[in-house]
C-alpha cells in the first residue's frame, strides 16, 4: 500500500470506462482531474456520491476539471449504474484493483466481525502538472461534491 501525500506525483493509470471509453493519466496530461474511488456501483452511498458529482459537473467542467469514478466492479454493472443515473463522467473498472493499490485505497475492512479487502471511499484532486493537490480519505458521500468544488475553485 502506498502512502501518497499531497504534492506527490499521482500514479499512472489506464482503465476501461463507461460508455465504451478508456481513461488514462496520459490522456489527462496538462489537465486537472479528480479521481475518486468508490466501493460498489449502485449502492446507496455510491449512488449519493456519484449523483452529487454529476450535479456539480457543470461547475467542475467550467473550472476545467475532469472527473473519473473508479470501482472494483466489472464493466457490466458499471455501465448499468452509469446509464441508470445518466452519469456523464466516466466510471472506470479497476477489477484487479491495481490502480486502487497504487493510490493506497485497497484496504482491509471489516463488517460483522469479518475482515476482507475492499475499496476505501477516497478522492484525489490532481493538478495540471500531475501532482496531487488534495486527498480526501473515508469520504462522506453527502458532502463530497461541495468539498471537491471548493478545492477545484482554489485551483482555478
Amino acid at each position: 500500500m502506498s502512502a501518497l501525500t499531497e504534492g506527490m506525483k499521482a500514479p499512472a493509470f489506464t482503465m476501461p470506462a463507461s460508455g465504451g471509453r478508456e481513461v488514462s493519466s496520459a490522456a489527462l496530461q496538462g489537465k486537472p482531474y479528480l479521481i475518486y474511488f468508490y466501493p460498489k456501483a449502485d449502492t446507496p452511498g455510491c449512488t449519493k456520491q456519484a449523483c452529487g458529482v454529476q450535479e456539480a459537473l457543470p461547475q467542475l467542467g467550467h473550472l476545467g476539471l475532469e472527473v473519473i469514478g473508479v470501482s472494483p466492479d466489472a464493466m457490466p454493472p458499471i455501465e448499468k449504474f452509469a446509464a441508470k443515473y445518466k452519469l456523464a463522467f466516466p466510471l472506470a473498472s479497476d477489477a484487479d484493483h491495481a490502480v486502487a493499490e497504487a493510490y493506497g485505497v485497497w484496504v482491509e475492512k471489516s463488517m460483522y466481525g469479518k475482515t476482507y479487502m475492499g475499496m476505501e471511499r477516497s478522492s484525489f484532486l490532481v493538478g495540471a502538472d500531475g501532482a496531487i493537490v488534495k486527498i480526501w480519505r473515508k469520504v462522506k458521500p453527502d458532502a463530497h461534491a461541495a468539498q471537491v468544488l471548493e478545492a477545484a475553485r482554489a485551483l482555478a
